[in-house]
């Protein structure tokens, strides 16, 4: 397996940025959790690990499911959040702890989710880590919501804003977990890989929301910011149809031992 090692500040980067994520991040579709309910996967009672479960998008579903949901996250300002969110659900325990370290019982786990995170993962500690946790029969899975770039006029000239004003764009982009990472994070190379569509609708303080939702969007206070922020007006006023733009993304999830 290739050493893939994440950024220096993967834990941290996101601190700055939670209400924003907490607000305009995308949800993940309906079909994801029929497909894990059919493969008898995920069902009420089952352990579950989500990591990196960041301001908890994913574990409240889990939750919404019947499942035990032990949401580990490093960065202490998303997980507080998520602790906010989530409080109320007698299943859900909000782990401080990496996912490649994440303090939990060896063999306990029904499921591992990574929804949104495993390309911030050190992939080889984190495939012993999900080794040791999973019980026998077990499942990974990770999940993206991949932002379509090149499908409509707004998409393509908002990924060229990024290229143009966000410097590590393309060092952090989950795009950089291919398939023969894949192929050799999964035992034997076996793994499924399903699609669903999902979308989000923006006026502009939703859009800048979004933007800044992302670690790689040079925050308030660089030099960066202002010039992005006016160009990201002139996209939003050149494509916006009754007030708004949309993000369109395919949703794309892999399960496997």
């Amino acid at each position: 397996m290739v050493a893939h090692h994440p950024p220096a500040n993967a834990t941290s980067r996101f601190s700055n940025r939670v209400a924003d994520y907490v607000r305009y991040r995308p949800g993940y579709p309906e079909g994801v959790l029929t497909m894990l309910r059919d493969h008898r996967w995920l069902k009420r009672g089952a352990r579950a690990a989500d990591i990196g479960s960041g301001t908890g998008i994913f574990s409240s579903l889990l939750l919404g499911e019947g499942a035990e949901v032990f949401a580990v996250e490093p960065n202490a300002d998303m997980r507080e959040a998520a602790e906010t969110i989530l409080r109320h659900h007698a299943l859900f325990h909000s782990i401080a702890a990496s996912g490649e370290e994440t303090t939990l019982a060896g063999q306990s786990m029904d499921l591992i989710v990574s929804a949104q995170a495993f390309h911030w993962l050190d992939r080889t500690r984190a495939r012993c880590e999900f080794t040791r946790l999973l019980k026998p029969g077990g499942r990974v899975v990770l999940i993206w919501n991949v932002r379509q770039t090149d499908c409509t006029p707004f998409l393509r000239d908002y990924e060229q804003l990024l290229l143009n004003f966000a410097p590590d764009y393309a060092q952090v982009r989950h795009e950089n977990v291919d398939a023969e990472a894949l192929t050799s994070f999964f035992t034997d190379g076996v793994f499924e890989k399903h699609a669903f569509a999902n979308q989000q609708s923006f006026d502009f303080a939703g859009l800048r929301g979004r933007l800044l939702s992302s670690s790689y969007a040079p925050a308030e206070g660089h030099p960066l910011h202002d010039p992005m922020i006016q160009e990201l007006r002139r996209l939003f006023e050149a494509h916006e149809q009754n007030g708004t733009v949309d993000f369109l993304y395919a949703t794309e999830v892999f399960i496997g031992r």
